[in-house]
């Protein structure tokens, strides 16, 4: 027996087996952005700083973000960006790439928010204007040929909570459910403006599928899951349909991006007392806090698969500061530590590894004609 010709043949069958492993052991890349506030001054510098680096890195002038992620979150402004960012032209590109989502929010966010003055004076607290809003999202989520979209026209898949006043319990739009069944589907311009439906702010705001046969009488999701990171995670590692490789966290790589902490920007009464408003910031980054210290504890044995960029030490940041100030990690056992590495330094960090594994390979929008059949032991 020729020795050389059998250790080739050894070798190139050792060779194949490594790539197939590589290949299938490629892991899920999810991007997930909080609510809290109307301008999202965090996550706007991180989007433009990451989807920047990502041009630099792959040399690609015109690379956008969803061409790295195989699925976006978000929860009130955050969802209003990861949909701004995901929504399809009709070509299988996103309507807007970073900067352009981020310019037009700051460019309209007086009309995204803008004061109802009659409410104001009639109820002596400023409340934002439904309509105005409305407004806005529908010249958002709207091709040039006059395409509504709706959660299936996204390039990848969106997920985006709400909270349902109707059954008391969390409500999660995603495009799992939107192409499984014309149930779940609803126009992308609703979703958005559901998550955004803050109390006290905005009225509840009501919606239906597009086939009319689910409703929803939907508040922020902040209240519930103002990061929506774990839903994100929870929802990967159980949508078999979409991301069969995935059997636990060890298989994903995690960005998650704050919106700066509400309760610093509260105010807290000289007696010590504080205002509803404020108990709610409170509240939300305590949400929001618990779920970064979860993910935490879920990534401890690889935590450069997780990583969390937030304003920490800047009570009104900027977004320059918020790419400068050094960046802070969740403990497994509880607590925080401060980074050496800057915000910026961990995205270009993150951004290494995002291009090293390649462009996503999760299918893009699914055609609206095509029926999706469950699987047996559901998605």
């Amino acid at each position: 027996m020729d020795l050389s010709k059998l250790s080739l043949e050894i070798f190139t069958e050792l060779e194949q087996k490594w790539l197939s492993h590589c290949e299938t052991s490629k892991k899920i890349r999810i991007l997930s952005i909080d609510g809290g506030g109307t301008t999202s001054i965090v996550a706007a510098a991180a989007l433009i700083h990451l989807e920047d680096q990502i041009r630099l890195k792959t040399g690609d002038p015109h690379a956008r973000i969803v061409d790295f992620f195989d699925l976006i979150a978000g929860t009130g402004i955050g969802a209003v960006l990861a949909a701004m960012l995901s929504a399809d032209d009709g070509t299988g590109h996103p309507i807007f790439n970073a900067r352009e989502a981020v310019k037009f929010i700051a460019r309209n966010n007086s009309e995204l928010f803008k004061v109802n003055k009659l409410a104001g004076v009639l109820r002596r607290r400023k409340r934002f204007s439904g309509k105005s809003m409305d407004k806005m999202l529908k010249e958002m989520f709207r091709r040039e040929d006059g395409t509504v979209l709706t959660l299936k026209d996204t390039c990848k898949p969106l997920l985006v909570p709400c909270y349902d006043l109707k059954s008391s319990a969390p409500f999660v739009f995603s495009r799992a459910d939107a192409s499984e069944s014309p149930d779940f589907n609803f126009e992308l311009w609703k979703v958005c403006r559901a998550t955004s439906a803050i109390p006290g702010l905005f009225k509840p705001f009501s919606l239906k599928s597009i086939d009319g046969n689910t409703s929803c009488s939907a508040v922020d999701g902040g209240l519930v899951m103002n990061n929506p990171t774990a839903a994100a995670v929870t929802h990967v590692i159980h949508n078999k349909r979409d991301f069969p490789s995935v059997n636990g966290v060890e298989d994903l790589m995690v960005l998650s991006l704050g919106n700066g902490p509400s309760c610093r920007r509260s105010k807290v009464r000289s007696n010590g007392k504080c205002s509803t408003s404020s108990v709610v910031n409170i509240v939300l980054d305590g949400v929001s806090e618990t779920v970064d210290q979860m993910l935490g504890n879920a990534f401890c044995w690889n935590p450069t698969d997780y990583v969390r960029i937030q304003a920490n030490g800047v009570v009104e940041p900027r977004m320059e500061d918020v790419l400068k100030e050094r960046g802070v990690e969740s403990l497994p056992f509880g607590g925080k530590r401060l980074l050496t590495e800057t915000n910026g330094e961990r995205i270009e960090c993150f951004v290494q590894r995002l291009v090293a594994s390649g462009k996503t390979s999760v299918p893009p929008s699914p055609c609206k004609e095509s029926a999706v059949s469950p699987l047996p032991n559901g998605r």
